[in-house]
């Protein structure tokens, strides 16, 4: 059994009465910073799920000081609405809120078989918990990933649907060679104790890209991936994240993750970090054509730019360049 941490970063402020663990197959996380309302939508779309599966919800309190979130949720699991429990994580970032609450899965839910997670902006589908498991148990899959639908703001920023910072990776149900978000995600209970803690590398606490490595990483050992277009879950979209500097800042930052992930990936093998430098100056060298490709195919300017911000980005992480979008959680 993997044991929550003794340091004091992981605390239980309340729990479901009545809480029978032992039955629980399946094991939802929720994290959520300073999003009361949302995080109380969100639970609501659990609470919907339609679903003969016994499972229950971890919410994960990552403000660990006026804790709005905890609050809001709290009395849905001491009222019995919710089966399952809220605790904090008191170490800021996002990768050490994932961590606790996988911990926490582990070591209070000894007999779930799928993990999912699903984040504070989200509402999940009705079929949502129904249809991963199911995928994950129809492919053969260890780690089952799902669409995130964007809900925009404003109906003028629909067209942004389709840029690449938005897009799902995948189309259709099946498995597939990688996935990059855990924004919608199943994990097996095996992987977790194949993989062990820290789950996500706390390097990428404030950056993101945690939850890209876990998966790289998962996938190198052996583990398989798989996509459930059915399952969806509705991402709310703020203006912020349509502007030009937004867009291209995760944009770069997604490189810089590629970059890390990469090296990651190659470590211990002959000169992996020229191979990764050699790779990205080659996309670098060639983002221009394909911008113009998608320029012609798509006539979107800013999705032009996409894979340009994004070998951009592979190239500035080799001088140490993070963009930490993280770390000013109200401007992201």
């Amino acid at each position: 059994m993997i044991p929550l941490p003794s340091d004091g970063s992981v605390s239980i402020a309340g729990r479901s009465p009545g809480l029978a663990a032992e039955t629980i197959e399946a094991v939802v996380t929720l994290p959520t910073f300073k999003r009361p309302e949302q995080v109380l939508a969100t639970l609501a779309s659990l609470k919907a799920q339609q679903t003969a599966r016994r499972f229950a919800v971890i919410v994960m309190e990552n403000e660990a000081e006026a804790r709005d979130g905890a609050k809001a949720a709290l009395p849905l699991f001491e009222r019995g609405e919710i089966a399952g429990m809220v605790i904090i994580a008191h170490e800021r970032g996002n990768c050490s809120a994932y961590n606790a609450g996988w911990q926490t899965a582990i070591v209070h839910f000894p007999d779930f078989e799928h993990l999912l997670v699903i984040d504070d902006d989200e509402i999940a589908d009705p079929f949502w918990l129904e249809n991963m498991c199911k995928a994950a148990e129809t492919l053969g899959a260890d780690i089952v990933g799902g669409p995130q639908v964007p809900v925009f703001a404003e109906p003028a920023h629909a067209r942004w649907a389709e840029h690449p910072v938005f897009a799902p990776p995948y189309r259709e149900t099946g498995l597939v060679a990688a996935l990059y978000s855990s924004g919608n995600l199943l994990v097996g209970r095996s992987v977790l104790t194949a993989m062990g803690p820290p789950f996500l590398d706390l390097r990428f606490n404030f950056m993101g890209g945690g939850d890209s490595d876990f998966l790289s990483r998962a996938a190198q050992r052996g583990f398989m991936l798989g996509w459930c277009a059915e399952a969806k879950v509705q991402e709310t979209v703020p203006a912020r994240r349509v502007a030009a500097d937004w867009i291209r800042a995760r944009s770069l930052r997604n490189g810089v993750i590629s970059t890390l992930v990469e090296k990651k990936k190659r470590a211990g093998t002959p000169l992996s970090g020229a191979k990764v430098f050699a790779k990205s100056l080659a996309l670098l060298a060639a983002s221009p054509l394909r911008g113009a490709v998608r320029l012609v195919r798509t006539g979107s300017p800013a999705t032009a730019l996409y894979p340009i911000h994004v070998a951009l980005g592979r190239v500035l992480a080799e001088f140490g360049y993070a963009n930490e979008q993280y770390r000013q959680p109200e401007k992201n």
